[in-house]
C-alpha cells in the first residue's frame, strides 16, 4: 500500500499525477511536505519515504509518499521511473491514445469507460474546440456507432479522428504535380492509400532524408503509425488519416536531433572557447524584491543544464545565509544550498560547475563557507591547477565533474563596490487607499529623496480571514431574504417543481432571529427543511457547526463538507445535492446598474483615478445585454456580455453561469492585458469621490505619480512602423519600415491615424506598426527606471523633498499613529502611511524628516555618499581559506574595460548596459578568446526580467546570466542555443569566432542561407483560461537581424486551425547561422485584440530541416506540451546555390531520380497507375528569390483580422 500526507498539494478532487509531467523521483524525506510531521506523528522510515517533482513552470509541485518497506519504496522509485522514461519515449499514436484516455476519464463522472453526449461537449470544449454545429456533432456521433447515448473508447478514439480530418485541406499540398507522390481522394480519413514506395520517395525528396534510401527504415517508420494490426505487413500503406498523424509528430519534426547529441571532441578546447549556460541569483523563485529564496531553484536549474549558478552570501545568525540582500526575499542557509549543488550538479551534464559567490560575509563566516565547501564537495572541488605550467585554461574534459569557485582572491587586486541597491530606508508600510477606504501593505524604500513603493501584497495563503467570506460568492448562498423563511421555501419548491426534485437541494442564507447564524434550507421527502447553522468563537477564530462535535472555520467549508458527507440526524441520513441559485445575483451588487447610460458610466469611471475600477451595467433597450465598464491604462474601456439561455457570453466562447461568477473569475485574472476587476464602482464610491476631489486629484499631481509617467513629453503616441505599407485610398499614410508615426488616435476598427511626411491624420493599419518611445529625445524614462530601486515592481513614487512631515500621534483611519506627507504647495493633497509598530514609524519619519532639512543642500548630500562608499571600499576583507579555493576565476574589480594587460586565470564581470565600448569591440574579442567573461542583468530589473543574450554572445562573452524563473523570449534564446551538445551546457563557438583575424561586421554582411517557412496547420494548442483559443503564429528570426512575419487569426478553434492556400510565405536572410535562431511563438487573440501567449518553440537555424515539418511545441519555460504542435512547410537553402533545394516540378523530381539511379516515373497514389512526369515548369517562388531580398512583408490587413 502507497499512502500520502494529507497536507499534499493534491487536493481530494485531484488526485493524479500526469507521468508526462514527472521531472525528477527523490528518495528520502526531501520536502517541505515532510517537515510538518517532525512531531512523530510520521512513522516511516528515511528511506521507505521519496518525492515526485510534477510540473511545467519553474517551481516544479511536490508529492510526498511513504511506502510500508524499504524493499517496497525501491519498487516505486523503480517502477515510476521506468514508467517516466517510456513516456518520454513512447511513439506519437500511443501518445495520443493516452492522452484520449486521460481526457475521457477527466469528464467521465460514472467511471463506466464511456462517455455521454453531455461529457464530450464538455471535454470538446476543455480541448479547445467548438463544433461548427450540434447537428454535426450529433451526426458524428451516431457515424462512429455511438449507442445509448454513450460512447466507448474505440468509438471515441474514431470520433477524435473524424474532428481532426476535418480540416483535410491540408492534404491539398500533396495534390500538386511538384509533390514527390500525389493523393487522390481526400474526402474521408480512409478514401484513399499511401504506399510504401510513395512515402519513401516523399521522405527522400521532399524531406531529404538520406537513410530513408533503406527501405527497412521507412517500412518501420510506417508501421508505427498504423492503428490495425492487421496492415502491419511487408508492404504497409497509411490512410490519408494515419499519414496527417505522421506529418504533425514528433517523428517528423524540424529539428535535427544529430544537432541535440554530444560531440566529444569539441569538449577538448579550452573554457574561453565556449558559450555556458549560466543563472542570475540561482535562488529565487520570482521577482529580486519579494519572492521566496530555495534550494529547489539550484536544482532546478542544475538539471535544467545550467553550468554556472549564483550564490548571494550573507551573514547570518551564526552560520551564512543565502538570499537578494537589502530586499525581503526569504533566506536559506549556505550549507543547504550547497548540499543540494553537490546532489545535483552532475546529474544532467557531467561538464565542470562554476559558483559565482557574491561575498557579503565577514571572515569569520567566510571561513565557515570554505570548510563546507570542502568538506561537502571533497574531491568534486577544485584547489589546484589541473597544469602547473599552462598558458590557457583547461578543457571541459579536463574539468569532468569538477566544481569551481568564483571567488575574490587576495593576490588579485581587492575592493568592494557599493550595493546600489540599498537605500536609506526599507521595508513595509501600510498606505492608505483612498479608493478602497483602507489600509494596504507595500514593500517601501526610500532612496535619492524620494519614496518607492511596489503593488500592495496579496492576503497570505493562510490568512484565516481569506476564507471567512468565500460563501458569499456561491450560487446556493442567498443573502438576506425579503420574505426570509417564505421566500425560501418558495424558491427550493419552485426550483424543485421544475427540475425533478432531489432530496439534497438546498440553499443557504443568515439566519432570521440570530445576527451571527446562518440558516440551511433543503427539500427531503417532498418538502422544505430548515437548520440552523450555529456559530462561535475561539480566541479570535470564528468557526461554524450543525452538531456541536463537529466545528467547521467558515461557511463554506461546512456546506463543503456535507455535499461529499451526510448530515446524519435521528430521523433521517441526507446528503447535499443540488443547489439552488439565486435569481439574477447580481441585482443585489452594488456594482451592477440596471438604468445607467454608458455616458453616465466613463463619468463614474473617470471619477476613480485607479485601473481596475469596474461597474456593470444594463445596455439601453437590451434586456439581455449588459457591458462590464472599467479603467484599462488609464482610459474608459468597455467589453459587452450577452445572456443567451442560461449563460452569459463574454466574447464569443467564455461563457459564465452568472455576472457574479464573471466579476469573480476576473478579479483573480486578468480582463485585459495585466488589469484584473479590482474596485467595484458603486454609488456610494462614486459619491465619496465627487464630494472629495482633492482625494482624486492627489493620483493625477506629480507628488503621486505612475512609473509609466516619468518620460519626457512625447508626441501623443507615437508608433514605429514594422512592415511597410503603401497606401490603397486617399485617406491613407504609406510608409515603410521604420517610419515614425506621430500624434496616434487609435480608431477601433484595426485602423488608426496619424502624422507621417508632412501629413495630418491620415488612416493606417494598426498591426503595421508597434508603440514606441521618442528616441530622438533624451531618454529620460530610461534613466528614471535605472536609478528606481524598484523598477518595473513600482506602483508610485513621492518626492519627499517637496513635502512637509508630520507626525500624526492621535492616529487617523483607525490606526494610532500615522506619518503624513503633505505637498508644500498644496496643503489638501495628503499621503499617509503608517508601520507596525510605534519604533518602525519613528525610523520612517527621521530618514523623512532628515530628507525634507536637506533638501536645499544637495552638495552636502553629495560629499556624504562620496564618503560612505570610500569607507566601504576600504573595510573589503577576503578569508584566506576563501581565497585558496579559488584557482581560475579570479574576478578583476577595476578598470575592466582596460584589455592591455590580463591572464588566462581572471575573468571579468559586467552589468549587461555597462559593457565595453564598440570602440574596444576588437579587443573585447580578443580578451574573450584567452580569459572568462561574465554578464549579468542590471539592478533595476527587480521583476527578475532579462535582457537579449544575442549581442553578449556575439561579443564571445562566456557566462550570460539569466533569470531562469522567467518565461521570456530572451530565456527561450538561452535554452535553445544550449539543446546543443548533448544539453550539456557547453557550446562550442564557431571556429570563425576563435580566430584572431575575426571582424564581426565583415562577416555580417555575407548571406550564408535564404529560409522560406509557410505556417500551414496547427493541432493540440493551449487553452488560454475559459476561452477557446483564437490563435495565430508569429515566425521570428533572432540573431545580427530581426525579422518577423505574423499569420492571420484563426477563430475560435485550438485544436486543429488549418491556415488554408494560398497563404503568405515568410522570407528569411541568414548572416550568422551558428548564432541565429527561428522562433515560432503562438498566440491568441482576446476580446480586445491583443495578443496572449499560447505557446512557442526556438531552434538554432543551423539543425533545422526542409520539407513540410511539425514543429513540437513548449510553454514559455521550454517544457514541452503534450502533442501540441504546429504543420509548417521550410526550405532551407545555401545562398547562392544553383540548384534548388526543394523540387517544383515533377519534371525536376524525375531528372533527380534518374541521377541518382531512382525510379524514372511518378506515381498517382489513387490509382496506382505509372504515368510520365509533366514537362512544364511550375516553379515555387518566393520574395526576393530574383535578386536582393525586399525588407517588405506583404500582409492584406484583411486577412490578418478577419
Amino acid at each position: 500500500m502507497l499512502t500520502w500526507d494529507a497536507l499534499s498539494t493534491l487536493t481530494s478532487q485531484n488526485e493524479k499525477v500526469d507521468l508526462f509531467e514527472i521531472r525528477e523521483v527523490r528518495p528520502g524525506r526531501n520536502s517541505k511536505d515532510f517537515e510538518r510531521f517532525k512531531d512523530g506523528k510520521d512513522k516511516h522510515d528515511e528511506n521507505s519515504c521519496f518525492t515526485i517533482f510534477y510540473g511545467s513552470l519553474f517551481v516544479l509541485n511536490t508529492l510526498s509518499l511513504g511506502a510500508d518497506s524499504v524493499q517496497e519504496a525501491q519498487k516505486w522509485l523503480t517502477g515510476l521511473e521506468l514508467l517516466r522514461q517510456e513516456t518520454l519515449e513512447a511513439p506519437t499514436p500511443v501518445l495520443i491514445e493516452s492522452w484520449l484516455r486521460k481526457q475521457m476519464y477527466s469528464v467521465n463522472q460514472t467511471k463506466t469507460h464511456s462517455i455521454s453526449m453531455k461529457e464530450l461537449k464538455v471535454l470538446l470544449a476543455s480541448i479547445n474546440y467548438k463544433p461548427p454545429s450540434s447537428r454535426s456533432l450529433k451526426d458524428k456521433f451516431q457515424e462512429v456507432g455511438g449507442k445509448k447515448d454513450r460512447l466507448d473508447f474505440a468509438q471515441f478514439h474514431k470520433l477524435y479522428n473524424l474532428i481532426m480530418f476535418e480540416q483535410n485541406e491540408i492534404l491539398d499540398e500533396f495534390k500538386r504535380e511538384s509533390c514527390a507522390f500525389i493523393l487522390g481522394n481526400t474526402d474521408k480519413p480512409e478514401a484513399s492509400a499511401v504506399l510504401l514506395h510513395d512515402f519513401q520517395r516523399f521522405l527522400i525528396y521532399q524531406q531529404k532524408e538520406s537513410w530513408a534510401s533503406d527501405l527497412n527504415q521507412v517500412r518501420e517508420l510506417m508501421t508505427t503509425f498504423i492503428d490495425d494490426t492487421m496492415r502491419k505487413t511487408n508492404d504497409p500503406e497509411f490512410t490519408v488519416s494515419e499519414f496527417l498523424s505522421f506529418l504533425f509528430s514528433k517523428e517528423n519534426s524540424v529539428w535535427n536531433e544529430k544537432f541535440s547529441e554530444i560531440c566529444n571532441l569539441d569538449m577538448n578546447n579550452p573554457l574561453s572557447h565556449y558559450w555556458i549556460n549560466s543563472s542570475h541569483n540561482t535562488y529565487l523563485t520570482g521577482d529580486q524584491l519579494r519572492s521566496e529564496s530555495s534550494t529547489e531553484a539550484y536544482v532546478r536549474c542544475l538539471r535544467l543544464g545550467c553550468r554556472c549558478v549564483e550564490l548571494d552570501c550573507w551573514e547570518g545568525p551564526g552560520e551564512p545565509i543565502i538570499y537578494h540582500g537589502w530586499t525581503r526575499t526569504t533566506r536559506i542557509k549556505f550549507e543547504d544550498v550547497v548540499k543540494a549543488i553537490n546532489d545535483h550538479a552532475f546529474v544532467t551534464s557531467e561538464f565542470p560547475v562554476i559558483l559565482s559567490i557574491e561575498e557579503h560575509c565577514p571572515v569569520e563566516q567566510q571561513r565557515q563557507m570554505a570548510r563546507i565547501f570542502r568538506d561537502v564537495f571533497g574531491d568534486k572541488l577544485l584547489t589546484e591547477p589541473v597544469e602547473e605550467m599552462a598558458e590557457q585554461l583547461p578543457s571541459p574534459t579536463q574539468l569532468r565533474g569538477k566544481i569551481i569557485l568564483k571567488h575574490k582572491k587576495l593576490s588579485v587586486e581587492g575592493g568592494i563596490t557599493r550595493d546600489l541597491r540599498k537605500g536609506q530606508k526599507q521595508g513595509d508600510l501600510e498606505i492608505w487607499d483612498p479608493v478602497d477606504q483602507r489600509w494596504n501593505k507595500h514593500y517601501c524604500v526610500i532612496s535619492e529623496d524620494k519614496l518607492y513603493y511596489a503593488e500592495e501584497y496579496e492576503e497570505e495563503e493562510d490568512d484565516p480571514r481569506k476564507f471567512q467570506d468565500l460563501h458569499l460568492s456561491e450560487p446556493w448562498f442567498h443573502g438576506r431574504l425579503k420574505e426570509g423563511r417564505v421566500m425560501a421555501e418558495r424558491l427550493i419548491h419552485d426550483y424543485c417543481v421544475e427540475n425533478g426534485g432531489i432530496d439534497g437541494t438546498f440553499l443557504a442564507r443568515p439566519s432570521d432571529t440570530y445576527v451571527k447564524d446562518f440558516t440551511l434550507s433543503f427539500w427531503r421527502s417532498g418538502r422544505v427543511q430548515h437548520c440552523r447553522i450555529r456559530s462561535g468563537s475561539e480566541g479570535p477564530h470564528t468557526y461554524f457547526y450543525l452538531t456541536p462535535n463537529l466545528h467547521f472555520p467558515s461557511v463554506y467549508s461546512l456546506i463543503q463538507h456535507y455535499r461529499e458527507n451526510p448530515l446524519r440526524c435521528q430521523d433521517f441520513e441526507l446528503r447535499l445535492t443540488g443547489a439552488v441559485p439565486q435569481p439574477d445575483p447580481h441585482l443585489q451588487k452594488g456594482w451592477f446598474y440596471s438604468n445607467l447610460s454608458r455616458g453616465q458610466a466613463e463619468d463614474y469611471l473617470l471619477r476613480i483615478p485607479r485601473d481596475g475600477a469596474f461597474l456593470i451595467r444594463q445596455r439601453e433597450g437590451e434586456p439581455d445585454s449588459f457591458a462590464i465598464t472599467f479603467r484599462g491604462d488609464g482610459k474608459v474601456k468597455h467589453c459587452r456580455v450577452q445572456k443567451e439561455g442560461n449563460m452569459y457570453l463574454l466574447g464569443t466562447t467564455t461563457e459564465f453561469e452568472s455576472l457574479v461568477d464573471l466579476v469573480e473569475y476576473f478579479r483573480k485574472k486578468p480582463l485585459y492585458r495585466k488589469i484584473k476587476l479590482r474596485y467595484p464602482v458603486t454609488p456610494e464610491l462614486v459619491d465619496h469621490f465627487s464630494t472629495e476631489k482633492d482625494c482624486a486629484f492627489l493620483y493625477e499631481v506629480k507628488t503621486y505619480v505612475e512609473p509609466n509617467e516619468i518620460e519626457p513629453i512625447l508626441p501623443q503616441s507615437t508608433v514605429r512602423a514594422v512592415y511597410s505599407y503603401q497606401a490603397k485610398n486617399p485617406d491613407e499614410h504609406s510608409f515603410s519600415k521604420g517610419a515614425l508615426i506621430h500624434n496616434v488616435s487609435k480608431q477601433s476598427n484595426g485602423w488608426w491615424k496619424g502624422d507621417y511626411g508632412g501629413r495630418l491624420q491620415l488612416f493606417f493599419p494598426s498591426n503595421f506598426v508597434e508603440e514606441v518611445s521618442n528616441n530622438t529625445k533624451p531618454d529620460v524614462k530610461g534613466q528614471d527606471m535605472e536609478d528606481n530601486p524598484l523598477g518595473e515592481l513600482c506602483k508610485g513614487v513621492v518626492d519627499i523633498s517637496k513635502c512637509n512631515i508630520q507626525n500624526l500621534r492621535s492616529g487617523k483611519n483607525g490606526k494610532p499613529n500615522v506619518l503624513t506627507l503633505q505637498d508644500v504647495e498644496q496643503d489638501s493633497l495628503q499621503f499617509d502611511l503608517a508601520a507596525d509598530s510605534l519604533e518602525e514609524l519613528f525610523e520612517w519619519y527621521q530618514v523623512g524628516w532628515n530628507i525634507t532639512q536637506r533638501a536645499m543642500n544637495d552638495k552636502y548630500y553629495q560629499e556624504r555618499v562620496i564618503r560612505q562608499q570610500e569607507e566601504v571600499e576600504k573595510k573589503a576583507e577576503v578569508a584566506m581559506e576563501m581565497s585558496d579555493l579559488v584557482v581560475y576565476c579570479q574576478p578583476l574589480s577595476k578598470e575592466k574595460d582596460r584589455f592591455d594587460r590580463y591572464t588566462y586565470k581572471q575573468i571579468r564581470s559586467f552589468v549587461e548596459n555597462k559593457m565595453p565600448g564598440k570602440s574596444r569591440t576588437r579587443e573585447f574579442l580578443c580578451y574573450n578568446r584567452k580569459a572568462l567573461s561574465r554578464v549579468y542583468p542590471k539592478g533595476q530589473r527587480v521583476e527578475s526580467s532579462n535582457y537579449d543574450p544575442y549581442p553578449l554572445w556575439a561579443l564571445g562573452c562566456h557566462m550570460v546570466a539569466l533569470n531562469f524563473q522567467t518565461a521570456d523570449k530572451y530565456t527561450q534564446l538561452n535554452s535553445a542555443l544550449f539543446s546543443q551538445n548533448g544539453r550539456t551546457g557547453y557550446v562550442l563557438q564557431p571556429e570563425l569566432m576563435r580566430d584572431d583575424g575575426y571582424e564581426p561586421q565583415q562577416e555580417r554582411k555575407k548571406v550564408k542561407y535564404d529560409i522560406v517557412v509557410r505556417v500551414i496547420a496547427a493541432r493540440h494548442l493551449p487553452k488560454p483560461g475559459r476561452s477557446i483559443a483564437s490563435p495565430f503564429v508569429e515566425i521570428e528570426l533572432c540573431g545580427h537581424d530581426e525579422e518577423k512575419f505574423k499569420t492571420m487569426v484563426y477563430r475560435d478553434n485550438g485544436l486543429n486551425p488549418v491556415w488554408k492556400s494560398p497563404a503568405d510565405s515568410a522570407v528569411f536572410t541568414v548572416h550568422e547561422p551558428e548564432l541565429t535562431f527561428l522562433r515560432f511563438v503562438v498566440n491568441e487573440e482576446d476580446m480586445f485584440s491583443d495578443p496572449n501567449f499560447l505557446a512557442q518553440a526556438t531552434f538554432p537555424v543551423k539543425g533545422i530541416r526542409s520539407g513540410y515539418r511539425s514543429v513540437p511545441l513548449k510553454n514559455g519555460y521550454s517544457e514541452d506540451l503534450e502533442l501540441a504542435s504546429l504543420l509548417v512547410f521550410i526550405n532551407v537553402q545555401q545562398s547562392g546555390k544553383a540548384e534548388e533545394e526543394l523540387y517544383s516540378s515533377s519534371g525536376q523530381l524525375k531528372k533527380k531520380q534518374a541521377e541518382v539511379g531512382g525510379e524514372p516515373f511518378l506515381y498517382d497514389t489513387h490509382t496506382n497507375i505509372q504515368r510520365a512526369a509533366p514537362r512544364q515548369h511550375n516553379p515555387l517562388t518566393r520574395e526576393g528569390s530574383g535578386g536582393e531580398r525586399t525588407k517588405e512583408k506583404k500582409i492584406n490587413n484583411n486577412k490578418f483580422y478577419p
